[in-house]
Formats: C-alpha cells, structure tokens, sequence
C-alpha cells in the first residue's frame, strides 16, 4: 500500500521539475504566487482565527500586540518568500546566493530580535501592572523604564548576532568607544542613581502614594514617585520634590503605618493638657477620659489613656493617648477633642493656669462668690472623690493588663526560641510577639 506523504512529495517534486524546464520565469512565477498566498493566508486566516482567540480575553495588551506582531510576520514571510526562490532558481551552490546568503540569516535574528522585543513592549507592562496592584510602592515611570532596558537588551544581541552572521564584530567597535563611553557614564551619574533608587524604593516599599510622610524635615502627602525625583504635597500645599538619591539616604517617618493588626492608616494621637497645681489628678484624668471616650473619631480598643506627664512651672501637664482609624483624621480629633475638654473643664470648674509673671496679693478663685460658689466647690469636691475611686480602679485594671501582656510576651518568646516551627506558625508567632510590645510600650514616651 502506497504512503500518501510519500505520493504527495513525489508528486510535488514532478511538478517542481516540470516548471524548472519551462524556464526561470515560470520559477520566479510560482515563486511570487506561493509567497503571495503565504500573505494573504497569514492576513484573512491565521489572524482573523487569532483576533478570535484574543476578543474572549479581558486582557487589554493581547489585542494591541497582534498588529505590529503580524506586520513583522508578513516582513519574515516576504523575506522567506524571495530567499527560497533564489535558492530555487540560482542554487544552493551559486556565488551570488552564497555571497548574499548570511544577510538573510542576518534579517531573520532581526525579525526574531523584534517579535520578541514586540512581545515585552506590551507584556512586561502588563505584568508588572498586575504585580503592582495594592502594592506599597509603584514607580511612576518604572514600566517604561524596564520595558525600555528589556527591549535595549534584545535589540542588541540581535544586532550583534546579526552583525557577526556577515562577518562584522561588534564588540571591536564598542571597545574603540571605551572613553566616550566612560564621559557619558560619568555625565549621567546622579541621574542613573536617582534611576536606580527609584527602584530600590519599589523593592523596599516604606511608603506608598497617598502616605504622609516625614523626610528632611518636610511633612505632606505622597503625591508620586517618579524615576527620579519623589514629589510630596505639604499641609500647606507646597510642592516639594526631593532626589531619589536623597530619599534613600535619609530617615522616613510614615505616618500611615504602625498602627498594628493589619490596620495601616491607624495612629496614635497624643495632646497635652496643663492644669493648676490645685487640682486633683483622679478628677483631671476622669475628665478627659470621659470627653476622650465620646469622640466619635477615637478608637474604643485600644482604650484611650491620661497620664501625668510633667510637673512644670505653672501646672501640671498631662498626656492624652488615643487612636484614631485614619491618620488623615488627625486636625478633625484634635480640634474636637481640645474644644471638648475646654468646655468640660470649664463646666467642671478645673482651672488652667495662665504662665504669666505678675504678683498676685490671692490667687483669683474659679468659682463665684457666695453660697452658689460654695455649692460648686462641695461639688467639685465630691467629683473629685468619685474620680479618685474611679480612676484607682482603671490603673489596677491598666496594670492587670500590662501583668498579663507581659506574661502573654513570654511565654510567645519561648515558644518562638525552641524553634521546629513551620513557616506559618513561625510568622504568627512573631506578629502576635510584635503587637504585645506594641502594646507594653504604648506609654513609654
């Protein structure tokens, strides 16, 4: 039984014969017709079936590569197309085919070169797009800088590869521009390290864009980072921009982070608050801690905290700790909280003592004269006692807490020091270690 394969080879080789004997033209016909339908197959079927294909994708770059992919296609087959037909009407072993030979090897790595340097123009883009989502730090500028240095590489090894195909070394050439190569590097040297930071900021990721930061003294909102410079936007609606070089090199404070258990944008607010040396520091505390615990902006865990922080000159200075869920909110709960405890000390009768050097004969008194002001100093009195009791009862629980927190930290630390732990339990172990010396040194400073 005849092979089909077999008869159709035969077959086709009979009919090459024949149009060999008609003459050149016939060749050079055929040639062109073959090569002719080769295009017209690649334009009205292979790409109508990819465009098929690529239109059931939401992917964006898929559809924008296909043209200029398919341009280069079309070129490649032309190329083949005339290649061919020389080696069919001259012969492998002609002298002008021989001669011209290694500048089609030479077009095809140029091609090849360009498909793939066309395939990292949309799909490197698109990868690192993807990447970057929800990320810290995206690098404005960064993709096409890549993009730029990838599609840089292909094109020089497909230069070089085709250069050295015809018999011309490329490296030759490049080492005879050694000096001028070294006066360019030396020209762009903070701008390539500017570059360079730019990126070492997407890998390190200590902040994000939208993050206010504080950096040489400047305090604002992340408004981009750019391949070289950073641009932040002041409280005061400065624009600042500072090197890449520069911000690398210095200490960043980000105000968006710390706030522990997962929750980024929470922060720590802390106020002072002075009173006169003859109030009473159970009756300050509950004052505060009652305004605190309405703000509408605080976080109820962790519970806000008043501390004696300072016996100065003129009063005694206390320390308000509380959080808040966004950082953004810091102006908002500070306003609310000082109007609020302003206007409690003032209904409470709590006086906040005035620095000033002047002699006074008595010390002018808070409440009115008369049985009313007698009244409110009774009451002052017995609000005094109840937050005593009150505020004795919150320092035993606080310090209950801090026993059991320490306790807790312990046992954490040891169970984290026998190691054989998998790499899950390794990681929980550490965030819970960090959240409980968050919490043990909340009120060190």
């Amino acid at each position: 039984m005849a092979d089909p394969i077999t008869d159709g080879f035969s077959a086709l080789a009979e009919l090459l014969d024949e149009i060999e004997e008609i003459g050149i033209i016939a060749q050079i016909g055929v040639s062109l017709g073959l090569t002719l339908f080769a295009l017209v197959f690649s334009r009205y079927i292979i790409l109508k079936a990819a465009w098929r294909v690529v239109r059931r994708t939401e992917a964006e770059w898929d559809n924008e590569i296909l043209d200029p992919l398919f341009n280069r296609v079309y070129i490649f087959v032309l190329t083949a197309g005339v290649e061919l037909t020389m080696m069919w009407t001259l012969g492998r072993n002609d002298a002008f085919y021989t001669a011209v030979s290694p500048y089609f090897s030479a077009i095809y790595i140029l091609l090849s070169a360009s498909i793939i340097s066309v395939g990292i123009k949309f799909i490197v883009p698109a990868a690192m797009e993807r990447y970057n989502t929800n990320k810290s730090v995206t690098v404005t500028g960064g993709n096409p800088i890549v993009t730029f240095v990838s599609r840089g590489i292909v094109g020089f090894m497909g230069i070089y590869l085709a250069l050295q195909e015809v018999g011309i070394e490329l490296l030759g050439i490049l080492a005879s521009l050694a000096v001028f190569s070294l006066i360019i590097g030396l020209a762009v040297q903070q701008t390539l390290g500017n570059m360079l930071n730019s990126f070492m900021l997407a890998v390190d990721q200590p902040f994000e864009v939208g993050d206010r930061i504080l950096v040489e003294g400047v305090t604002g909102t992340v408004m981009s980072v750019g391949i070289l410079s950073t641009k932040i936007l002041t409280l005061t609606e400065e624009l600042v921009v500072i090197p890449n070089n520069r911000l690398v090199d210095s200490t960043i404070t980000n105000y968006a982070r710390g706030g522990g258990d997962g929750l980024g944008s929470r922060v720590t607010l802390t106020l002072d608050i002075g009173v006169d040396y003859d109030e009473r520091s159970a009756h300050v505390k509950q004052v505060i801690m009652d305004v605190a615990k309405k703000c509408p902006l605080v976080e109820e865990e962790p519970a806000p905290r008043v501390l004696l922080r300072e016996l100065a000159d003129f009063s005694k200075n206390y320390r308000l700790y509380v959080w808040i869920s966004d950082y953004s909110e810091e102006f908002l709960a500070t306003d609310w909280l000082l109007r609020e405890v302003d206007i409690a000390f003032g209904r409470e009768g709590i006086s906040i003592p005035y620095p000033v050097g002047v002699e006074l004969k008595n010390k002018p008194s808070p409440f009115p004269e008369g049985e009313a002001g007698e009244r409110m100093r009774r009451m002052k009195a017995t609000r005094q006692h109840v937050s005593r009791i009150k505020m004795l009862k919150d320092e035993a629980d606080l310090e209950e807490e801090r026993d059991s927190a320490r306790t807790e930290l312990e046992l954490l630390q040891a169970r984290l020091a026998e190691g054989d732990l998998r790499k899950v339990e390794k990681e929980t172990l550490e965030n819970d270690i960090r959240a409980l010396e968050t919490l043990l040194a909340q009120f060190t400073e």
